[in-house]
């Protein structure tokens, strides 16, 4: 007997209908010398530091433990709600445990998700029974069409081929294990409330605050430009001079404008070629989410479940794929594609070109494809058809016989001897695959003109002003996720990719495709930020964190992630082991906990939630550290004081708020900073249960 352990439920009744015949007993299916069982994704998960530490569950974080280092990480039963072993995992496991431990079991097929994240799902399971001994197997499903799972259960390779992946997948779970339990108690500790740390969500969550800032502290200037839209025989030519005028200078600006208008505008060079225009390439998930999200404000938590359904029912290929190229191992598999939707009358021809098939571009899962199953038209909901069309027409457009034909024109253009202007436009002379590309164009018409032909100008003076930056999209978003040291205007869809490739081989994007719409959408659910139509804001919880963050010293920025994922990658690529990541994650929380600022022992610990401060000076209570204040805890006459616990930008210490209670002044404090950015130092004073800067 071979048993084949599935991610998913779904996933089992694919794999168990293809090979057909199988009769289902309970929690598997069994027939012609198979067993297919399954997990529910995820069967185990980590131990709790209190798992570790023998302490009590359910009370109050202490410092007391951190930073926890296990020795070795070990894993249990996924938990329910209740903090007890999930019922349903619980039962499902046993069956797993039973079938991988019976006799007649020869080989175990690992039939996890085709990725990090499915390869350790299955491995666990296995790990956690007595079957250790038994030959265990892969089965990679790019799609999960019967012909494909028939294929691929034709040709398993050993699961130690597949190490690598694994050992990745590891490394990447007890990083994140450590960043997450670690500093989310120390930071909830200091500061009052749960604040989620991780390794991804952080700098998600710091990029949108970072363009927020930017946007709310732009101060924009006015001026004044030079801008002439006169038609020449019929049509507008936009023209705009690269000189510039202060906003108070309008008389010399309108003086420039007539002198331009005078010299008149004479048409010095005209280049016109035809090209044949290349299509766009086929999609990466974020690639297509970033489609949805500008085309139908799509989040990518909906557009990802819409895609994981499309491909569990066999219409799409494996969703969460960085590429947006082919393997050429699958030209045969693409030709049947192609040959189905030729038959549907769409113009399509298969070509073999290196922006289609490279394998250089391609990490794992090749890009997002139809499969040769096609949906019947009732089949799809709405929203379900936008996503199956996207993907559709897309790869139409890829594999589309028909040329798209442009006519593309450069006029230079010399206003007198003041200033040459270049002008670009394109007609589209024949549309190929065009007519099935979503994507607006904002193609310029321009007159149909000759060397030395006039053009009509008419300078006048237009009141401008700079602009701020523009908050993230969904798709700008993606893209800084995917690279997030390129320049954002270099991210045209047609450029040279290959330095964006370079950066997700070498681990320096931000999170996964796998992973990054559902840490995500755990920022969204943690009020951190918003999402509105397709665009992102940060929300005041998200201000408090990278605020709390940055007073405790604890960078979780582009950089810092970044380099955990090169270490990552190192794994998969046996550069380094699991061991040497874990321990350089170790050693960036090590030296958190060794600042000062949050240091117990050092005088500059700028305190805890609870800590006590002293005694009110107004009621004889205890004065407390919370999230935002030292105050009162005497509830019974409602006591008035309050000493922030962070003043212009800076942490009030609880030795310089007892100071402030027993003395009422504290000496001169430096680390303050003025609404306008300015630094300064002052003493603080409390009259009355209030604080005051005193100015020496």
């Amino acid at each position: 007997m071979q048993l084949i352990i599935a991610e998913k439920p779904s996933l089992a009744r694919n794999i168990a209908g293809a090979i057909g015949d199988l009769v289902k007993k309970g929690a598997y299916f069994e027939g012609k010398g198979y067993l297919v069982t399954w997990a529910f994704g995820h069967l185990f998960s980590l131990y709790d530091i209190e798992d570790y530490t023998g302490a009590q569950k359910g009370q109050r974080w202490q410092m007391e433990g951190l930073p926890c280092f296990p020795p070795e990480f070990r894993f249990k039963l996924r938990p329910g709600d209740d903090g007890k072993p999930d019922a349903g995992v619980v039962k499902q496991f046993d069956t797993i445990k039973a079938l991988c431990e019976r006799a007649d079991v020869e080989s175990i097929v690992n039939a996890g998700d085709a990725d990090r994240e499915g390869e350790i799902i299955v491995r666990l399971a296995v790990m956690h029974t007595a079957a250790g001994a038994k030959p265990c197997l892969r089965l990679w499903l790019p799609d999960q069409t019967d012909e494909t799972i028939r294929t691929a259960l034709k040709d398993l390779k050993s699961d130690k081929d597949y190490d690598p992946l694994a050992d990745e997948g590891f490394a990447r779970t007890y990083i994140d294990w450590l960043y997450g339990v670690n500093l989310t108690r120390i930071a909830s500790l200091k500061n009052g409330t749960l604040l989620r740390v991780g390794r991804v969500i952080v700098p998600i969550v710091k990029a949108i605050y970072d363009r927020d800032m930017a946007i709310r502290n732009f101060v924009p200037e006015k001026y004044i430009a030079l801008v002439s839209n006169a038609e020449t025989l019929g049509v507008p030519v936009l023209l705009t001079s690269k000189y510039k005028f202060h906003n108070t200078a309008m008389e010399r600006a309108k003086r420039a404008a007539e002198l331009m208008n005078a010299a008149g505008a004479v048409v010095t060079d005209v280049k016109t070629k035809k090209e044949t225009l290349n299509p766009g390439k086929l999609f990466s998930l974020s690639k297509l989410q970033n489609f949805l999200g500008k085309k139908y404000k799509m989040p990518m938590d909906e557009s990802l479940a819409i895609a994981q359904k499309l491909y569990e029912e066999g219409y799409l290929t494996y969703p969460r794929t960085n590429s947006e190229y082919l393997a050429t191992a699958e030209k045969d598999k693409i030709k049947k594609i192609v040959d189905i939707v030729a038959g549907m009358r769409y113009p399509v021809a298969f070509t073999d070109k290196k922006t289609v098939f490279d394998d250089s571009k391609i990490e794992s899962h090749s890009a997002l494809t139809p499969t040769t199953k096609i949906p019947p038209a009732n089949k799809l909901s709405e929203r379900e058809k936008l996503v199956y069309s996207a993907v559709f027409r897309r790869f139409v457009m890829v594999f589309c016989s028909e040329p798209c034909v442009a006519r593309k024109t450069e006029l230079q253009i010399q206003v007198g001897k003041y200033e040459d202007f270049t002008v670009k436009g394109t007609v589209i002379l024949e549309q190929g695959w065009m007519k099935f590309d979503d994507t607006p164009r904002t193609d310029k018409l321009l007159p149909n003109v000759q060397k030395g032909d006039a053009i009509n100008i008419d300078f006048q003076p237009k009141e401008k002003e700079t602009s701020p930056p523009k908050h993230y999209t969904i798709e700008t978003l993606n893209n800084y996720l995917k690279n997030p040291f390129r320049d954002e205007k270099k991210q045209a869809e047609n450029e040279d990719d290959a330095e964006e490739y370079r950066a997700v081989f070498e681990g320096l994007e931000l999170g996964t495709e796998a992973t990054r719409t559902g840490i995500i959408e755990n920022a969204l659910k943690s009020r951190y930020i918003d999402l509105k139509k397709d665009v992102y804001t940060i929300l005041p919880d998200g201000e408090f964190l990278i605020e709390s963050l940055s007073r405790m010293h604890i960078s979780m920025d582009k950089y810092k992630t970044s380099t955990l994922g090169k270490a990552l990658k190192q794994v998969y690529h046996g550069k380094i082991t699991v061991r040497d990541a874990v321990k350089l994650a170790e050693d960036e929380i090590s030296a958190v906990f060794r600042e000062p600022v949050n240091d117990p022992a050092s005088p500059e610990c700028t305190g805890f939630a609870g800590d006590s401060a002293g005694v009110c000076p107004l009621c004889g209570g205890e004065v407390k550290r919370g999230k935002f204040s030292y105050y009162c805890t005497n509830k019974e006459n409602k006591c008035p004081l309050k000493i922030p616990a962070v003043l212009c930008g800076r942490s009030i210490t609880p030795p310089e708020a007892a100071k402030l209670l027993t003395e009422g002044k504290t000496e001169e404090l430096t680390g303050f900073t003025s609404k306008a950015g300015k630094p300064f130092r002052a003493a603080l004073k409390l009259e009355d249960g209030k604080t005051a800067f005193v100015f020496e």
